[in-house]
C-alpha cells in the first residue's frame, strides 16, 4: 500500500484473502460495502461495571474478571442489552494488518439511528476505534444501548471497520461540506425517541412500530427545542453526494457547542446520493441529543460538516449498487421499523 486512502471493496477483500482480516465463520454476503466492512458479535456478552480502556501492552481479556465483569451472557439463544448497561462483546473478525495499514471503527448507521452507542477496543488499546499500523489481535465491541433495549445474536452487525492506507502520497481531507438542519415550518422534520418503550430486535427489518418508538415532529415556526438527555432524529438541509473516487464521514462544525451532541454513526460510502447508483442526491440523517439545559435548534442551522476523503481505488460496486435501506433517503428512521403512514 503507497498511499493513505481509503481502501476499496476489492482491496478489502485482498486483506481478507491474505488474512490481515480473519474469522472462523464465513463472510455474510453483504458484509463488505464499497469502503467499509461490517464487524459481527461473537458468541459471549460480558456485562461490565464500567468502561474501559486495557492500556499499552495490556490484553483486553486480561482485563475481563471480577469486580469489572459482573457476569457473562450467552448469546447464541439471543439476548436482550438493556438500556443504561455497558456490555462488552468479542467481535467475530481479528486482524493481522500490515505494517502499512491502518483502521478506524465506527458504528453502522442502523447503529446510531437506534441510540445504540457503540465503540471497538483492542489489545494493548489507549484509545477508542483507532487501530494503528500492523496490529495483530482480536477485536471488542463496546455497547450501551441509551433508549432503547435491543435483542441481539451471534453474528449481528453494529459496527464497521475502514482500512486506509499509511503510506506518502496522504491525499488529505480534499474538501468539507457544511451540513445545516432542515426545520420547515408546519412539516414533518423529526422524530423525538419515547422512553421505556419495547425491546428492539435486531433481525426483525421492518418489523417494529414506529409509533411505538417515536414521536413525530412538526413544529410551527421553523425551531425545535432540544430536551435535555432526550434523543431526536433529524435530517440535512442538504442533499448530499458521494462521488465514487471519495468517502466521507461526519465531524463536529464546533465543538465547543455543548447545548448538545449530533452523533456521527456510520460512514458515508462512495456512491451514497450519486445519481448514478440511484441516490439522487440523499439526506444526511442526524442523531441528535440535547444536553444539558434546553437548547433551540433553527431551520438552516450549522450542526455538523462532511468531510471528504479520497479513495485509494474506485470501488467495484457503489453504495446502493446491490440493494440499501438509506439509498435517496429523505429523513428516515432505523431500518428496523415499518414506515410511518
Amino acid at each position: 500500500m503507497n498511499s493513505a486512502k481509503i481502501l476499496a471493496d476489492q482491496q478489502i477483500r485482498t486483506c481478507v484473502q491474505t488474512g490481515a482480516i480473519h474469522f472462523d465463520t464465513p463472510l455474510d454476503n453483504d458484509q463488505i460495502q464499497p469502503a467499509s466492512m461490517d464487524l459481527r458479535l461473537g458468541r459471549t456478552a460480558y456485562r461490565l461495571r464500567a468502561s474501559f480502556l486495557p492500556g499499552r501492552g495490556v490484553p483486553v481479556k486480561s482485563r475481563l474478571t471480577a469486580p469489572l465483569v459482573m457476569h457473562e451472557i450467552d448469546l447464541t439463544p439471543g439476548a436482550v442489552l438493556e438500556t443504561g448497561c455497558i456490555y462488552l462483546v468479542p467481535l467475530i473478525e481479528g486482524l493481522s494488518l500490515p505494517n502499512d495499514i491502518c483502521a478506524r471503527t465506527n458504528p453502522k448507521s442502523s447503529t446510531g439511528r437506534i441510540d445504540v452507542f457503540t465503540r471497538v477496543i483492542m489489545d494493548g488499546a489507549t484509545a477508542f476505534d483507532t487501530i494503528a499500523p500492523g496490529y495483530k489481535g482480536g477485536l471488542w465491541l463496546e455497547i450501551s444501548p441509551r433508549t432503547f433495549s435491543i435483542l441481539v445474536r451471534p453474528g449481528d452487525r453494529l459496527a464497521q471497520i475502514r482500512l486506509r492506507g499509511t503510506g506518502g502520497d496522504t491525499g488529505g481531507p480534499v474538501k468539507s461540506l457544511d451540513v445545516s438542519l432542515a426545520l420547515t415550518p408546519d412539516a414533518l422534520v423529526g422524530y423525538r425517541a419515547k422512553r421505556h418503550a419495547g425491546v428492539l430486535d435486531l433481525r426483525a427489518i421492518g418489523g417494529h412500530d414506529p409509533r411505538d418508538y417515536w414521536e413525530a415532529l412538526c413544529p410551527r415556526n421553523g425551531q425545535l427545542i432540544l430536551d435535555p438527555g432526550e434523543f431526536y432524529i433529524l435530517a440535512s438541509k442538504e442533499a448530499i453526494c458521494i462521488p465514487p473516487d471519495m468517502a466521507a464521514e461526519m465531524a463536529p462544525i464546533a465543538p465547543e457547542i455543548g447545548e448538545f451532541r449530533v452523533h456521527y454513526a456510520g460512514f458515508f460510502d462512495p456512491g451514497f446520493g450519486y445519481d448514478g447508483a440511484g441516490g439522487a442526491g440523499a439526506k444526511a440523517v442526524l442523531e441528535v441529543r440535547g444536553r444539558d439545559v434546553p437548547f433551540i435548534l433553527e431551520d438552516g442551522q450549522t450542526v455538523a460538516k462532511l468531510v471528504f476523503e479520497p479513495m485509494s481505488e474506485t470501488p467495484s460496486a457503489l453504495y446502493g449498487a446491490t440493494g440499501s435501506n438509506y439509498q435517496g433517503q429523505g429523513l428516515k428512521l432505523s431500518k428496523l421499523f415499518a414506515a410511518w403512514e
